[in-house]
């Protein structure tokens, strides 16, 4: 399938800000059980894990090139992989999971549910530390995009697509969800889930367009990005969605399965790419 990168990422960016919209209403319309998000948290993270192994390192370094271009992204992904554990710490802002009812016949409870810290302002923090977050997720898209532009024909970026898409409505669901528990009316609830939802391709588009602004620097800065994403994906399915899945004791066949389901998606959908994003294609 031949596809224009600049017609692509609009069709991406179209269908993420979906997704995270409706993830930001869903607490008013769905009820979802504590199985259902831990089902969905697991395979997010499995694709995530596949995402950054498969697609975003190998991307960093076939446009990296030279002897040195190893080195490049494994340094670039470290930098991700320690921003986004610093701002896990700073702001513990994935709490995706608030359904007490299930948690509780589970015998266990999550962090932000049936605590009572769901207080008017709690949503703040987790809203800045998701924005913070969902800009990666842009500068990530944007960035396999912009490196797919001369790769040849193929469905670009499908991979880093598919993490984003599936992972905006569980970051959108916690704000919402944080911000009604706090009393917050319909409207305002709202305004905060567009606002959110506009970030991530926002961020995607700046970066596809700005980085041709340094043309004599411009590969190894979206090498750079891809890889310092890839460590953003890395810690955000190793230090946060996997503990929070994996550490329970109820259906464990079902949430591995659905893990290994996410990383063997992640690695077929690289047939659909341009050959030459990959380290294979040089």
């Amino acid at each position: 399938m031949t596809a224009s990168p600049t017609l692509l990422l609009a069709v991406y960016c179209l269908a993420v800000t979906g997704f995270s919209l409706l993830g930001g209403w869903l607490p008013n319309r769905v009820r979802m059980t504590h199985t259902r998000t831990q089902l969905v948290m697991s395979f997010v993270s499995g694709l995530m894990l596949g995402v950054a192994f498969y697609h975003l390192l190998p991307h960093s370094m076939a446009l990296a090139e030279g002897p040195g271009a190893a080195d490049f992204s494994v340094w670039w992904l470290m930098v991700g992989l320690i921003a986004m554990f610093l701002l896990l710490r700073t702001f513990y802002f994935h709490r995706h999971d608030f359904s007490r009812e299930d948690a509780s016949q589970h015998g266990h409870t999550h962090r932000g549910a049936g605590t009572g810290h769901a207080h008017g302002l709690s949503w703040v923090g987790v809203t800045l530390g998701l924005g913070l977050h969902s800009l990666t997720d842009g500068v990530a898209l944007g960035a396999v995009m912009h490196g797919a532009a001369a790769a040849g024909p193929g469905l670009a970026g499908i991979g880093v697509f598919l993490a984003v898409l599936l992972h905006k409505p569980l970051d959108a669901l916690a704000i919402t969800t944080l911000m009604k528990a706090g009393g917050w009316s319909g409207p305002a609830r709202n305004r905060t889930n567009i606002l959110f939802a506009l970030l991530c391709p926002a961020a995607a588009i700046l970066f596809y367009c700005g980085v041709d602004l340094l043309p004599y620097t411009r590969s190894h800065v979206v090498a750079g990005a891809l890889a310092f994403s890839a460590g953003t994906f890395i810690c955000i399915a190793l230090s946060d969605l996997l503990p929070e899945v994996h550490f329970h004791s109820h259906d464990r066949v079902a949430l591995t399965l659905v893990f290994l389901l996410g990383i063997a998606l992640a690695y077929a959908v690289g047939g659909t790419e341009p050959a030459g994003t990959h380290l294979q294609g040089h």
